[in-house]
């Protein structure tokens, strides 16, 4: 599972949901008829009735919420999608969600941690990473950025350890 969003409130009297989106494109999420709605430990599948774009959110009509009360009751739910129905990405490209968690080290070998989340600037992404040393924020760009290998989890960068103070 990919988490795409997360469920912000309620919207309305009729049952329908705001919906914070991680991905690139606000509507992207708009793809999808089934959402999988809950958390790492639990995934319940909604078929999605209907959804828009509204304002900087998504606003859904899931099936089963049938006034606000109960879509109350899902806000901070996650929203995810099968890994599988994703589009597959270009060489270069990645998914948030395939970044975290991969260990961040330099050219030099020095370990800087793992990369605990992405923060979208307008102006490029940028790596959390977590380490012994702190946090480290890294620009995701062809400059810093020197490898990603998926399958040994790992990230190299073009970045001095005595960047972190």
């Amino acid at each position: 599972m990919v988490v795409m969003g997360k469920v912000v409130g309620a919207q309305g009297i009729q049952g329908w949901v705001k919906v914070q989106t991680f991905t690139e494109y606000l509507d992207s999420l708009l793809d999808y008829d089934t959402w999988y709605v809950g958390s790492e430990q639990a995934w319940h599948p909604m078929q999605v009735l209907e959804a828009n774009v509204h304002g900087k959110v998504l606003i859904a009509k899931l099936e089963g919420i049938l006034d606000r009360t109960a879509a109350e009751k899902y806000k901070g739910q996650l929203i995810a999608v099968h890994r599988a129905d994703l589009p597959e990405q270009p060489e270069g490209e990645y998914y948030w969600s395939d970044l975290v968690g991969l260990s961040v080290e330099n050219l030099a070998g020095e370990a800087f941690g793992i990369v605990d989340s992405l923060l979208e600037t307008g102006a490029n992404d940028v790596l959390v990473v977590k380490g012994e040393r702190g946090e480290t924020l890294m620009p995701f760009i062809a400059s810093v950025i020197q490898h990603v290998d998926l399958k040994k989890k790992l990230i190299q960068v073009d970045w001095q350890a005595d960047y972190l103070k």
